[in-house]
């Protein structure tokens, strides 16, 4: 199926290595692109030597950190314009264990899903280390986002997932224009809205142990506000379109 498995980077000196590894043995095959956001510890240098070590490692080197949204778009179409049937997301700070990878692929190949999602909140899904407000909280979030969109998924806000190719070109890329952490609903909301064949796929969680996270209130804060947005536009429709 021709995998892309597509990095954003943004410091993450720390992980790059030991990420990038992991992903060559878990997916011998799979092309890596790494998309690094002008991070200046290096980051994008040292996936580059990683790539000289091994093969089918590319760095995409952008000039600056303009959020997740815009560094997955530009890793997409890298990928949809050299051939690659599966675009997979991943984060780089090992929070996303990269033995699953073979599960994702296989669910949008053999498995004929449109979208495979590494789920944290279906059966066999995990966040170990999670205080109970925290993981309260991701869980309600993903509801108000499932009720808000009527999406048939529990876990929206994942960002470990992989895409056939075919249906990315169906929803085009330029219309998904969230470029936060909204960018992974609007990505499945955008995807159900298609008619595509979503799955999720059970995966355990983990926090990362070196670097510094990325994600802040702001972002989420953000994400909500565009869901509700979007819930009540799409509410609006169907109201006149009964009128």
């Amino acid at each position: 199926m021709s995998p892309l498995v597509v990095l954003p980077t943004y410091q993450e000196a720390e992980n790059i290595r030991d990420v990038l590894t992991r992903i060559r043995v878990a997916v011998p095959d799979a092309h890596v692109l790494v998309v690094d956001d002008g991070s200046p510890d290096g980051t994008a240098d040292l996936a580059a030597g990683v790539g000289a070590e091994l093969h089918q490692i590319d760095v995409l080197r952008r000039s600056e950190k303009t959020g997740l949204g815009p560094a997955y778009r530009a890793g997409f179409n890298w990928g949809m314009e050299r051939g690659h049937e599966v675009l997979i997301e991943m984060d780089a700070d090992l929070s996303h264990d990269p033995d699953v990878l073979p599960q994702l692929i296989a669910a949008v190949g053999d498995g004929g899903a449109d979208l495979a999602i590494g789920s944290r909140y279906v059966p066999g899904g995990a966040v170990p280390g999670w205080p109970r407000n925290r993981r309260l909280l991701s869980q309600w979030g993903n509801r108000y986002i499932s009720i808000m969109l009527k999406l048939p998924v529990r876990d929206a806000t994942a960002g470990f997932r992989a895409y056939r190719r075919s249906i990315i070109e169906k929803i085009g890329l330029e219309r998904v224009r969230a470029d936060g952490y909204g960018f992974q609903i609007e990505m499945v909301y955008e995807v159900a809205k298609a008619g595509g064949v979503i799955t999720e796929i059970p995966i355990t969680f983990r926090d990362r142990v070196k670097g510094v996270s990325k994600m802040s209130p702001n972002i989420v804060t953000e994400a909500l506000v565009l869901v509700t947005r979007w819930g009540i536009r799409d509410r609006l429709h169907r109201l006149r379109r009964r009128a």
